[in-house]
């Protein structure tokens, strides 16, 4: 567990941040030898971080593993064994000058078919959210139409605030029609009365 702990404090002080410092130096003097040796050396940084994402996972337990990782990173920086120049140009220079239009076309391809993906996933998602909006905006107006209708007449009428028309016409018609019967039998007696007393 020491030893992993010092391994990665080593990786990211002397294989990251002095790199890039160097660089941020080579930069800015314009130095084109200084500018050259960094770059070679962040390529194989590069390899080296993606292959020790894999080496940690099988090789840890290998007798001295971290310890080789130091010691190889020291080898890289090092100005006078010069690892990364060495490795750049004897093995990645070639090899990615040989297979450069295949990686390339590989590339292209990738980038197209993410485009694709990413147009289509998009599409997709566009369906989709359209889809919900149109079946929440349909369930919505549903349960509105569903609400007006359980309201009653008496019940939009008192919403109106007109208290005379609380009671239904229906009711009103008998209850006048019920008034109108009395009021020939009291004139018919009262002509009867009035002729009676004449």
């Amino acid at each position: 567990m020491v030893s992993w702990i010092i391994s990665r404090l080593v990786v990211l002080i002397f294989g990251t941040l002095y790199p890039a410092y160097y660089s941020y130096k080579a930069v800015k003097s314009k130095d084109i030898k200084e500018y050259v040796k960094w770059m070679m050396y962040w390529i194989i940084f590069a390899l080296f971080t993606t292959a020790e994402t894999f080496t940690d996972i099988f090789l840890c337990w290998f007798p001295f593993y971290y310890e080789l990782k130091i010691a190889f990173v020291a080898w890289l920086l090092s100005p006078y064994t010069k690892g990364s120049s060495l490795l750049y140009r004897k093995f990645v220079h070639p090899t990615l000058s040989s297979k450069e239009k295949e990686i390339d076309d590989c590339l292209i391809q990738a980038k197209d078919r993410s485009y694709d993906a990413l147009v289509h996933f998009g599409k997709r998602g566009l369906n989709v959210a359209a889809t919900a909006a149109v079946m929440a905006a349909s369930k919505g107006q549903g349960a509105l139409s569903e609400r007006l209708r359980s309201f009653s007449m008496q019940d939009l009428s008192t919403i109106r605030g007109d208290s005379s028309s609380t009671v239904p016409a229906s009711v009103t018609v008998r209850t006048s029609s019920k008034q109108s019967l009395p009021k020939p039998s009291r004139s018919a007696s009262e002509g009867t009365g009035s002729s009676g007393t004449a």
